[in-house]
């Protein structure tokens, strides 16, 4: 999923991160800090969170960009993005942050998710299929816009692992890897998670392809 974008971001162009959450806007504020951005979040600015009443990520994600972009009078890049388990048909996916308590607990979340695993019987083996998938939104305040979509694919563990992460990273673990996303160093999990791939679409098409460009 990629969008037709006639512009760019130049180094020192203001972005704005349509986020509240915290873990989420620490991630993309790294990815984007090699680029030479002036970045701000949402909660900085006081920016209003806008109810997620899209279908699919790429809906919410679009909600989230073109209300802050308004707001802000700048560009702003949101994301929305979520786990998607086999044995659930899918779920928790676009509910994945509403599975989590007011405070963005995460724990019981996760415990619900192997739960409802349990009741199909689906921990079988090396633990049921998951995948990751984030959708950036980059709007503009004329509104234009531009999608792009990042997946990684691994299964699930149970009890969850590690505390470096956030969200459902603790219980998800990457094919072709032994650690939880929980337990990957920040840099690690850069290099291969679904919000990473996405960023790395955004990045050579809205700010030329590599760092500092």
């Amino acid at each position: 999923m990629e969008t037709h974008v006639t512009r760019r971001l130049p180094p020192g162009a203001r972005l704005v991160v349509a986020s509240h959450n915290r873990g989420k806007v620490h991630e993309i504020f790294d990815l984007v800090a090699p680029y030479g951005l002036s970045v701000v979040s949402a909660a900085e600015l006081g920016l209003a969170e806008p109810e997620e009443t899209g279908s699919t990520f790429a809906e919410n994600a679009h909600l989230k960009a073109a209300a802050a972009a308004q707001a802000a009078a700048l560009p702003a890049l949101s994301d929305d993005s979520g786990l998607e388990v086999d044995a659930l048909e899918g779920a928790p996916g676009i509910f994945s942050a509403r599975w989590a308590d007011r405070a963005r607990n995460f724990a019981p979340a996760m415990q619900r998710v192997a739960d409802a695993i349990k009741q199909r019987g689906a921990w079988q083996g090396q633990g049921p299929r998951a995948n990751f998938t984030a959708v950036l939104c980059l709007a503009w305040p004329d509104g234009e816009v531009a999608l792009f979509e990042g997946k990684v694919y691994g299964h699930l563990v149970w009890p969850p692992r590690g505390n470096k992460g956030f969200g459902y990273d603790p219980m998800f673990v990457a094919d072709g890897h032994l650690l939880t996303f929980g337990e990957m160093e920040p840099d690690a999990k850069h290099a291969i998670s679904h919000r990473a791939r996405a960023f790395q679409a955004f990045a050579r098409t809205c700010l030329g392809g590599g760092a500092g460009l």
